[in-house]
């Protein structure tokens, strides 16, 4: 019994170093770009151990896929759900969770934009994506604010795609940027951590424009 235990508890540990690896990876180069060999030498095992736990390049794929963009939603949903904290703060909450987020992992953007792009039926069918935003009570309290005139924009969606290209587009093209301004990393980290302030201010003000 006890040497079965063992054997579970080594088979989900080089599961789960397997599915870091491959989410690493995967993140830096995507699906096209990656090879399994890659992934196996990222988690330190031979080729054959790899295929024994994951038969498939696209299997695997599928479940780092869909844990990161669950995961990325997940920290929206709990902002956007919240029945205690106005929309502005809700806006607070996404900019700093998101910039957070993506400063610890910078390759995260890219990679679910492209992804996202090649194969959105995946996510919609899979991941309450859009219960989760089109059922928030930030909608709901969008709603009351446009019908009170303390928003002009009556899509919601603008609301959200703005907030979100605020938060990610500096990070997708930090490249540029930090030539452009001739930053280290250090500068452009600060110049993140100050979005958290700027960016509820400017989405409160594109809200309010007529």
């Amino acid at each position: 019994m006890a040497k079965n235990k063992t054997a579970e508890n080594l088979d989900a540990t080089t599961e789960e170093k397997i599915k870091e690896a491959a989410r690493v990876v995967f993140h830096k180069k995507g699906f096209a770009a990656t090879r399994t060999r890659d992934i196996a030498e990222e988690a330190g095992i031979n080729l054959a151990l790899l295929n024994y736990y994951f038969r498939s390049k696209g299997r695997l794929f599928e479940i780092i896929m869909l844990e990161t963009v669950s995961g990325f939603i997940q920290t929206m949903a709990l902002a956007l759900n919240d029945e205690e904290t106005t929309l502005e703060e809700k806006i607070r909450r996404v900019a700093s969770a998101y910039i957070d987020l993506i400063s610890k992992e910078p390759d995260l953007p890219i990679f679910m934009l492209s992804e996202i792009r090649n194969n959105p039926d995946l996510l919609l069918h899979k991941l309450p994506i859009k219960q989760t935003i089109l059922g928030s009570v930030f909608f709901r309290q969008h709603l009351a604010a446009v019908q009170e005139g303390k928003i002009t924009e009556p899509n919601p969606l603008h609301f959200l795609m703005n907030l979100i290209g605020l938060i990610m587009f500096p990070f997708i093209a930090s490249p540029m940027l930090k030539r452009l301004g001739d930053l280290q990393d250090k500068d452009f980290d600060r110049l993140m951590q100050e979005r958290k302030k700027l960016i509820p201010l400017w989405i409160s003000a594109m809200m309010k424009a007529k």
